[in-house]
């Protein structure tokens, strides 16, 4: 019981972190979208280059994250030398690859179109290479249970990027006649994010003084190493897979449209995924108290039951964000800039990829559970490459709300994928009529919101308020005898 409270306590710090960071830096988005014009495209340059960091954060790391905490718990293993070995892989990949880019900096930004502006591709490439690095002593702590010290670096990071960007692009400004602010211009915001990022990863890296002194050459070990290597291929061709789902149409979308406009539409795009994200941080919130629950109950003969009525919960807890969004976009809207209010109408489709996206998460758990992860990188391939044919198809004559839809299809295949591939490989009794029947009351709701819309700003607030109030009535009036149940079993003092 003591070691299960322990896991308890130590994800929920872990998680925190991650998600209080995620909504720390979220505040910084109506920061970038009110003071970098969407006509710049300067908001695309920045959705763009941090796409690529994501996908070679994935190739840096090259599973060696997972794959020392495999070998980092096996029995009879030295966990010096594990650490070394992992560290100094992944380091060494690192430093290779800043080199090659530093050497190869003009014909690569050339190629990405920044032929103008080598040193965001200079910066970020920098970035990309420490947090690789980070990945491994953040996984020690993990590995040690030492949840504090990671919370701590993790908001360390944030609150001193949030500092320095705020200074940048709110105070700057105003003091830019001062001597001493003489560096300052700002036509070069977007360079300021890149360096702003680099400054705080490295700031970051002191903090890990005490884990950098452990490490010693004499303890790498070639031949563990070509057991990390068998171990973590197919880790890595999973990542791949996985990231290259959540960032293709951010990268696809300049090359699909006339050079300039790309940039343009994809700061748009990129501004209506953060409003969005709002779905990412309660999928990810769910994530962090589910996985080690279903893991550690998978002996249970009630865990199937369970996994069933989670995902149940889940999917009417995230409608019912969707349509707090929905119903409130009006206020939402003014969390970004004027310019990058086109964009509204695409925030209701990437919120519900991002739903089918935690669906397809909570039916994961039959090969994760079964050892046969394999299934897992074949349907995200599946849905990547439906996900790349609406976009090479439909951008170049939408524009950008291609990138949005073909994020649904994507997902929408994986879900239908794993959910019928997983009943027959480890069925799990899902009310399917219970969710379907909840998808059709939220997207009818939200259609409503549509197709009445008082002119009055008051009315329109108070009629969609109405509006969720109905969605919630009849999730209370459905559910009340399960609410009734767990109520029950809550010990009363």
């Amino acid at each position: 019981m003591a070691s299960l409270k322990k896991l308890l306590s130590d994800s929920v710090i872990y998680g925190l972190s991650s998600i209080v960071g995620r909504f720390l830096n979220y505040l910084l988005f109506p920061v970038y979208t009110y003071h970098i014009s969407a006509a710049s495209g300067g908001y695309g340059v920045v959705t763009e280059v941090y796409a690529y960091t994501a996908l070679l954060m994935v190739i840096l790391t090259f599973g060696m994250e997972t794959t020392y905490f495999y070998y980092a718990n096996r029995e009879g293993t030295d966990r010096r030398q594990v650490f070394c070995t992992a560290l100094g892989s992944v380091g060494s990949v690192a430093a290779v690859f800043v080199a090659l880019v530093v050497f190869l900096i003009g014909p690569i930004s050339a190629a990405m179109g920044y032929a103008d502006h080598p040193e965001y591709i200079r910066a970020m490439a920098c970035v990309v290479a420490i947090d690789a690095f980070q990945a491994i002593l953040f996984a020690r702590l993990r590995q040690e249970s030492r949840p504090w010290k990671f919370f701590a670096l993790k908001m360390a990071f944030i609150v001193i990027s949030m500092a320095l960007n705020l200074f940048v692009f709110l105070v700057a400004p105003h003091w830019s006649h001062l001597p001493w602010m003489a560096w300052y211009d700002e036509a070069n915001n977007v360079k300021y994010i890149f360096y702003i990022n680099l400054l705080c990863t490295a700031v970051v890296t002191l903090g890990f003084w005490r884990e950098l002194k452990d490490f010693h050459l004499s303890f790498f070990n070639l031949r563990l190493l070509k057991q990390m290597l068998r171990y973590a291929w197919p880790l890595l061709l999973f990542g791949i897979v996985g990231i290259f789902n959540q960032v293709a149409d951010k990268i696809m979308l300049p090359w699909l449209l006339p050079e300039g406009e790309g940039h343009v539409q994809l700061g748009i795009y990129g501004a209506c995924i953060k409003l969005a994200m709002i779905m990412a941080l309660i999928t990810q919130a769910f994530r962090y108290a589910y996985e080690p629950f279903v893991f550690g109950g998978q002996k249970d003969t009630q865990s199937k039951e369970t996994q069933a009525q989670a995902t149940k919960w889940f999917v009417m807890f995230t409608l019912l964000a969707f349509l707090v969004v929905i119903c409130y976009i009006d206020l939402f809207q003014y969390l970004m800039g004027p310019d990058y209010r086109e964009a509204l109408p695409a925030i209701p489709i990437v919120m519900m990829a991002e739903i089918l996206m935690g669906i397809y998460f909570n039916l994961s758990f039959w090969y994760k559970l079964n050892g046969q992860t394999w299934w897992g990188a074949v349907m995200s391939a599946i849905g990547c490459a439906a996900l790349v044919a609406v976009n090479v198809l439909f951008v170049p004559r939408i524009g950008y709300i291609a990138c949005a839809w073909g994020g649904l299809v994507g997902y929408g295949i994986c879900v239908l994928l794993s959910y019928f591939i997983g009943q027959k490989k480890n069925p799990v009794p899902y009310p399917v009529g219970s969710i379907l029947g909840y998808f059709a009351l939220a997207l009818g709701l939200f259609a409503a919101t549509q197709l009445v819309r008082p002119g009055a700003l008051w009315l329109r607030l108070a009629l969609n308020t109405l509006l969720l109030m109905v969605y919630v009535a009849v999730v209370a009036w459905n559910e009340r005898a399960l609410v009734s149940r767990i109520t029950n079993k809550i010990p009363h003092r």
